[in-house]
Order: structure tokens, then C-alpha cells, then sequence
């Protein structure tokens, strides 16, 4: 258990770094598809430089992934064994896992290194040359001669493995992705599903096509139980659907939050349910998502929209049937609340009084 928490710190540290690379580089990219008005990536012209420009972001996330996985781990000594290492397992094809395991090899080696007594005189260079270069060549020499090769094997097996399902046998991982991207709206537990399908997006764009709607589902569920269940819903919440609605068309799942956390028991599972039946639909769809983000704005870049779409609006019609089932009404819990203010305010004495 201990384990897994510094794991899991060290990488969702990372991952926060990671992300405006991929929102970045995602978004660029899709726009640039989506203004050539095809579904391939723009081979001349402006919009060509425009995908060059996405394309860099999105080449730089492993990398930036062990780097800053090492810097969590070692400070900044670590971040150039971490980003050289990540970007050798890049090269190698060892992909994200192999980023991950150069980063937390980075970090943990530097962390070694900087036990090191070392005389006044070095302990300056410590940090800005001594360490780096040290964790780099041993980080480098095992990533190139070690383990890199047969982590690269792993990845071509679970590549050719994800490729293979097919029909039912999607059924259980879509479920897993999407409840682990409804569950935490953002957070760890999101994160961790959305970088899994985001750094396979170039072998398994499928991934991606049922990850991606079930990240808006959640904020577009909700907005649309705002207008189909009005009595469900407080004021303040239905002008907030509206808000929702946007948010989920952007991708951004977050637009759930403040739903969730006025009412978690009731909203969460609805919202888990929704992206559940959104992305297995999408895998079973077959859609394709060649950009690492999500909701509708990233249509240009996908493959069999009807299905995404379809998707999406399945989700979205599953989340809002779930809190039109487990919401109370809210005109009831208004006026309750309202009872108890004015019993609250009939039971206030003044000093004059007495």
C-alpha cells in the first residue's frame, strides 16, 4: 500500500506537468484538421505548420512525463536523467510505460547519488552538473542496454493484444476506463485513464474514441438533466447546466464538479453510469480518436463520428435517466431548508428583547 501511494504521487505530480502539452498540442492539432475540412492531417500550407506545431506538443509528453516523475523524486537533478531516459524509451518504442519506469529509474538513482558526501569544493557542481550527469549515464546505459528492448517487446504485445479485441471482449475495459474517467472528474483516478488512451493515441486511436466521450459525458449528462428534469435541480444549478453543457463539448470534465460535490451520492454513480455505457458504445462503434482529447470539439479528428456522437448522446441520456431516478426534487429540499431557516430565525433573541 505504501508502495502504491509513492507511486502514485510521484506520478500524478508528473501527470499535472504532462497535461498542458497534451491540451496544447491536442487541440492544435485537431484544429488544424478540422479547419482543412478533412479527416487526415493537412500534408501543405499553413495549416500543415499549424499541425507541426500540435504535433511537437504531443511529442514531447513522455519525455516531460519521466522528467518531471524524477523531479518529484529527486528535485532538479533529477529532471535531465528523467527527460533524456523518457525520451530514449521514446525512441526505443518502449512508449509511455517505458517513460514511466525511466522516470521513477531517474529519480530514484539521482536520489542515491545525492547520499554522496562530497567535499565542499564539488558540492556546488552537485546539482547543476555532478548529479545530472551521473543519473544520465546510468539512467541512458539502462534504458539503451537493459530493459528498454524488452519493455518495447511488452508494448508491441499489448499493443497487438488492445488491436485484437474485438466485439464483447471491449466490453470490460471500455466499462473500467470509463467509470475510472466519471469517478474523480479530474483527478488521480481520471488521469491515470486518460494517459493511458492519450499516450496509445498513434497505435490505438480506439482508445482514444471511447475515452474521449467519456470525459464530456459527465458535464453534458448533467446539463441535459438540467433541461429534460427542471424540478430535480435548484436555480443556481440549472444556470449552471447550461455552463456544464459547454464544458463537456470542450472536453473538460471537470464542468461536473460543482454537481457532484452538492450531491456526490446521487451524481456520481449517475455520471460513472453514463460514461460506462459512453465508451464501451464508442469501442463497439469501432470510432477512432487521432487527437488526445476528448468531447465534441476533437469530431475533425475522428474516425466513424456517427458512432462517436451516437456515443456521446447515449451517455449523456444514461446520466441524466440516473439523476432523473436518484435526485429528490428540489423544490422539496428548497423548502425544507427554507422551514428550517425561518424556525432558525422565529428562535433569535435580541438583547432588547430581554
Amino acid at each position: 500500500m505504501k508502495t502504491l501511494k509513492y507511486l502514485q504521487k510521484h506520478l500524478m505530480t508528473a501527470t499535472s506537468y504532462m497535461i498542458p502539452f497534451v491540451v496544447a498540442g491536442g487541440i492544435l492539432f485537431a484544429l488544424s484538421v478540422m479547419l482543412s475540412g478533412q479527416a487526415a492531417v493537412p500534408e501543405a500550407g499553413w495549416l500543415a505548420k499549424l499541425n507541426q506545431i500540435g504535433a511537437a506538443g504531443l511529442a514531447l509528453f513522455i519525455p516531460i512525463l519521466g522528467g518531471y516523475i524524477a523531479f518529484s523524486i529527486a528535485d532538479k537533478p533529477g529532471l535531465a536523467p528523467g527527460m533524456i531516459g523518457a525520451y530514449l524509451a521514446s525512441e526505443i518504442g518502449a512508449g509511455f510505460i517505458g517513460g514511466i519506469v525511466a522516470g521513477f529509474l531517474a529519480g530514484i538513482v539521482v536520489q542515491q547519488l545525492k547520499k554522496i558526501k562530497l567535499s565542499t569544493t564539488f558540492r556546488t557542481l552537485g546539482s547543476i552538473f555532478l548529479y545530472p550527469l551521473g543519473g544520465t549515464i546510468i539512467v541512458g546505459v539502462i534504458m539503451v542496454f537493459l530493459i528498454g528492448e524488452p519493455i518495447a517487446i511488452f508494448m508491441d504485445w499489448m499493443t497487438a493484444a488492445l488491436n485484437g479485441l474485438s466485439g464483447a471482449a471491449k466490453v470490460p475495459l471500455g466499462g473500467i476506463l470509463g467509470a475510472m474517467i466519471a469517478s474523480d472528474m479530474g483527478g488521480p483516478i481520471n488521469k491515470v485513464a486518460a494517459t493511458f488512451a492519450q499516450t496509445q493515441v498513434d497505435t490505438l486511436p480506439y482508445l482514444m474514441g471511447g475515452v474521449g466521450v467519456a470525459i464530456c459525458v459527465p458535464p453534458i449528462g448533467i446539463g441535459l438533466a438540467t433541461l429534460l428534469f427542471p424540478k430535480k435541480f435548484t436555480k443556481e444549478e440549472k444556470d449552471s447546466g447550461i455552463a456544464a453543457l459547454l464544458m463537456g463539448g470542450v472536453g473538460i470534465t471537470e464542468g461536473a464538479i460543482p454537481f457532484a460535490t452538492a450531491d456526490p451520492l446521487k451524481v456520481i454513480p449517475s455520471i460513472m453510469l453514463g460514461s460506462i455505457a459512453g465508451n464501451i458504445s464508442a469501442f463497439l462503434f469501432g470510432t477512432l480518436n487521432h487527437a488526445p482529447w476528448g468531447g465534441l470539439i476533437v469530431l475533425p479528428v475522428v474516425e466513424n463520428r456517427f458512432g462517436y456522437v451516437i456515443s456521446v448522446l447515449l451517455g449523456a441520456v444514461v446520466t441524466a435517466v440516473a439523476l432523473r431516478v436518484l435526485k429528490k426534487d428540489a423544490s422539496k429540499e428548497e423548502l425544507i431548508e427554507t422551514n428550517k431557516k425561518d424556525d432558525l430565525e422565529d428562535l433569535d433573541i435580541t438583547f432588547d428583547q430581554l
